[in-house]
C-alpha cells in the first residue's frame, strides 16, 4: 500500500508551552473556546476534500500527541449526514481506557448530544447520537442493535488494527468492507499505520489522506524533543520463537531477556545515562520481567515500582497518580502503556523489551514525547539485542544501520548526518579512539562473498534478498527480479519481468511499482507478500536444501569467467546458494561497487596519512629537534 504524505509547512512555535500563537479558532458547532492547531485544521480539510471527491474509506496518519481526539470530535460536526436519518457517529476502539477517554471528550465537546458506551457491562440503548464501543464487544454480536442506515460516520481509533477479524466483521455490518457510496464514511486514525505484512491495509482503507509523524511534530515543537542512546544489552535472542504476527513470542522472549546479567546491564545503563531524569517509563516483556527488573533497580537504591494488567485497578490508579506527581522516578510496565496513554511528565523511556515490530517501537517511544512544563526533552534509552534476529532499534527509525551506536544524539543531529559507520564499509585503524570501524575488502570476491550485509534483511524475511549497495536489495529468480530501494523519503518496491521476444532474445519489462513504505521493514513485508505470489518459493527461499549443495559447474564457470579474484574458484569453495547470491551481486553491479569502495578506502588512507604526518610534525617531544 502506498502512503500519501501531506506535510504541514515547518513553522516554529514561540515556546514549548501547551498553547501556541499559531493555533487558529474555527466555528464548528462545538462548545465555545475550542482551539485547533494549524495542522489539525489542515488534516480536517484534507478529509473533507477527499470526501468531496467521492472517497469514503480514509486514513489519517498522526503521531502520538498530535491531538487525534480533537480531530475526531471536530469531524463529528464537520461531516454532514448522508440523508435525513443518517446522523449518528460510532467510534470504535479496542481498549477500555480508550473507550472511557473518547466518551469523556465527546461529552465535553457535545453537551447537547447523547453519548453512549457499548462495552462489557455498559449497554447502549442504540438511541444515542454518538456511540463509543469496544470492538471486542461489538464482535460478540452486540453490533446488531445498531441500524447502519442511521450512521453517517464510523471512526476507528488505533486503526492499524483495522484488518483484524473483529474489525472486519464490525465494518461488514456497516457495509464498509468494500467501497460504497451508500455506506457511512469511515475514518481511521493511527500513529503507526504500517502493517507487518505491508499490504493488507488496503482491504479496509482506500486512501491515507494526511500524514504527520513524530519527527515533523518535534521539528515544529508540537512534541518534546528526544535524545537517543543505544546500549548493547548482551541478550541472546537467537532461539526466541516468533508469534503469529512475526514479533517475538513473549514467553520465549522473557526467558532470553529476564536474566540477572541483562537486568544488571539495563539498570547500570539507566544510572549512567538518566539518573537525573524525574520520570522514567520502562517497558518490560512480561509480569515476571517487570518484577525482577524492578527488584534490580531497588537493589541499586532506586525507588522503582511496577504495574501490569493484573495489578488491581485501585492500586494501578494510585501508582499512576504518584508517578505523575513525581513521587518516585521509575515506573515499569508490561503491555499497558503502548497505546492511548497520556502521561506527559515522562522525560525518559527505557526500552527493556526487544521487538521486531516498528509499530510497537514507535508507540513505546511516543509515550515520552508529549509536552510538559519544564520538560526540555525525553531521553530514549534502547537496550539493543542481537541483530540477526530481526530486532528493530531506534537507529532503524532514521534509516541507520541497526547496529549503530547512539550516545545522546538528538533527532536533528541524526537527521543531519550523524550516524557512525555501517559495519559493511572499509576498515582503517585510526588513533586517538576515533571509533571508526570499517571492513576492508582485498578483492571483489571478498566483497561479494561477505554476507554480513544480508544479516538484517534475512532476519526480517525468509527469502534470499541480497544487498547490492547501501540502500538497495535484490530478490532474483528465473522469471525476473524484485528490488527494494530507498528514495528521498520512502522505501520503494519494484518488479521487473523477463521474457523472450518473437526473435527469441531476452527482454525485460519496465519496472512495475509494487509498494512503498516509510522504512525497510515495511517495504520487506510488502515485497515478500508480492513475491510469494509471483515467484516460485523454492527458488527464492533462503532455507531450501538446494542452497546447501555444492556450487554447480555452470556457476563455477560463470564466476571464473568474471575474474573476481586471483586464481580460480574451486567447486568446493562455495555452496550453490552462496554462488547464486554472488552471481546476483555481480549482475547488479558488484564490480562497480568494489571499485567505488576501493576508491573511498584510498581517499581515507591518504587523509589518515596526511593527518598522521601533521601530528608527527606538531608533536612536542623531549629530545633532539628534527631539522
Amino acid at each position: 500500500m502506498e502512503f500519501i504524505r501531506r506535510l504541514t509547512p515547518r513553522l516554529p512555535r514561540a515556546s514549548l508551552g501547551l498553547s501556541s500563537p499559531l493555533n487558529v479558532r474555527f466555528n464548528s458547532g462545538l462548545r465555545a473556546g475550542i482551539v485547533l492547531r494549524d495542522y489539525q485544521e489542515e488534516c480536517i480539510q484534507s478529509v473533507l476534500k477527499y470526501l468531496g471527491e467521492g472517497h469514503r474509506r480514509l486514513g489519517i496518519s498522526l503521531a502520538t500527541g498530535a491531538g487525534k481526539t480533537i480531530i475526531f470530535t471536530q469531524l463529528i460536526s464537520r461531516i454532514p449526514p448522508r440523508d435525513a436519518t443518517a446522523t449518528k457517529t460510532m467510534i470504535i476502539v479496542h481498549r477500555r481506557e480508550l473507550v472511557e477517554q473518547a466518551a469523556n471528550h465527546c461529552r465535553q465537546a457535545y453537551p447537547d448530544q447523547m453519548v453512549e458506551i457499548e462495552m462489557g457491562e455498559n449497554v447502549a440503548t442504540g438511541q444515542g447520537d454518538i456511540i463509543i464501543a469496544s470492538v471486542q464487544t461489538l464482535a460478540r454480536g452486540r453490533i446488531q442493535k445498531f441500524d447502519p442506515r442511521e450512521f453517517k460516520l464510523v471512526l476507528v481509533d488505533e486503526a492499524h488494527h483495522i484488518v483484524a477479524r473483529s474489525y472486519r466483521d464490525t465494518l461488514a455490518h456497516f457495509g464498509l468492507n468494500e467501497p460504497s457510496a451508500t455506506a457511512p464514511t469511515l475514518v481511521g486514525v493511527s500513529a503507526t499505520f504500517a502493517r507487518f505484512d505491508g499490504l493488507k491495509l488496503g482491504a479496509a482503507i482506500d486512501h491515507i489522506v494526511y500524514h504527520k509523524d513524530y519527527v515533523d511534530m518535534m521539528g515544529e515543537e508540537w512534541l518534546a524533543n528526544a535524545v537517543f542512546t543505544t546500549v548493547k544489552s548482551g541478550a541472546n535472542l537467537s532461539n526466541v520463537k516468533k508469534d503469529k504476527f512475526g514479533d517475538f513470542a513473549l514467553g520465549s522472549l522473557s526467558q532470553a531477556v529476564n536474566t540477572a546479567g541483562t537486568n544488571y546491564i539495563t539498570v547500570r545503563a539507566w544510572l549512567a545515562n538518566a539518573q537525573d531524569r524525574k520520570s522514567t517509563l520502562t517497558f518490560c516483556v512480561d509480569v515476571e520481567h517487570a518484577r525482577q527488573l524492578t527488584g534490580t533497580f531497588r537493589d541499586h537504591g532506586v525507588d522503582a515500582r511496577y504495574i501490569t494488567a493484573a495489578t488491581p485497578k485501585n492500586t494501578r490508579a494510585e501508582q499512576l497518580r504518584a508517578f505523575q506527581n513525581g513521587e518516585f522516578p521509575v515506573l515499569l510496565n508490561c503491555g499497558l502503556f503502548t497505546e492511548g496513554t497520556d502521561i506527559p511528565n515522562i522525560d525518559c523511556v527505557l526500552l527493556a523489551r526487544p521487538t521486531r515490530s516498528r509499530n510497537l517501537l514507535i508507540q513505546m517511544i511516543g509515550r515520552g514525547l508529549r509536552l510538559f512544563p519544564g520538560k526540555k526533552d525525553c531521553h530514549i534509552i534502547d537496550m539493543v539485542a542481537s541483530l540477526e534476529t530481526g530486532v528493530l532499534s531506534t537507529p532503524t527509525l532514521f534509516g541507520l544501520h541497526p547496529d549503530e551506536v547512539l550516545e545522546q544524539y538528538s533527532v536533528k543531529e541524526i537527521r543531519e548526518g550523524h550516524g557512525g559507520i555501517s559495519p559493511a564499509q572499509l576498515n582503517i585503524e585510526l588513533p586517538d579512539d576515533t571509533n571508526l570501524k570499517f571492513t576492508k575488502y582485498d578483492s571483489v570476491y571478498d566483497l561479494l562473498e561477505d554476507m554480513q550485509s544480508e544479516r538484517h534483511i534475512r532476519s526480517l524475511s525468509p527469502h534470499s534478498w541480497v544487498q547490492i549497495h547501501e540502500y538497495k536489495y535484490i530478490l532474483s529468480e528465473a522469471s525476473g527480479w524484485m528490488a527494494i530501494e530507498k528514495g528521498d523519503e520512502m522505501w520503494d518496491v519494484h518488479h521487473v519481468m523477463k521474457f523472450k521476444s518473437p526473435v527469441d532474445t531476452l527482454q525485460f519489462s519496465r519496472p512495475r511499482h509494487v509498494a512503498s513504505g516509510p522504512d525497510l521493514e515495511t517495504a520487506v513485508r510488502a515485497a515478500d507478500t508480492y513475491a510469494s505470489k509471483k515467484f516460485e518459493e523454492r527458488y527464492i527461499s533462503s532455507w531450501k536444501p538446494w542452497r546447501q549443495a555444492p556450487a554447480t559447474p555452470s556457476q563455477i564457470a560463470m564466476l571464473n569467467q568474471a575474474r573476481i579474484r586471483q586464481g580460480t574458484v574451486q567447486p568446493g569453495d562455495l555452496t550453490r546458494g552462496q554462488a547464486a547470491d554472488i552471481i546476483t551481486k555481480l549482475k547488479f553491479g558488484g564490480k562497480k561497487r568494489f571499485k567505488q569502495l576501493e576508491m573511498e578506502r584510498r581517499q581515507k588512507q591518504r587523509a589518515y596519512e596526511a593527518s598522521s604526518e601533521l601530528r608527527r610534525r606538531t608533536d612536542v617531544k623531549v629530545g633532539p629537534v628534527e631539522s
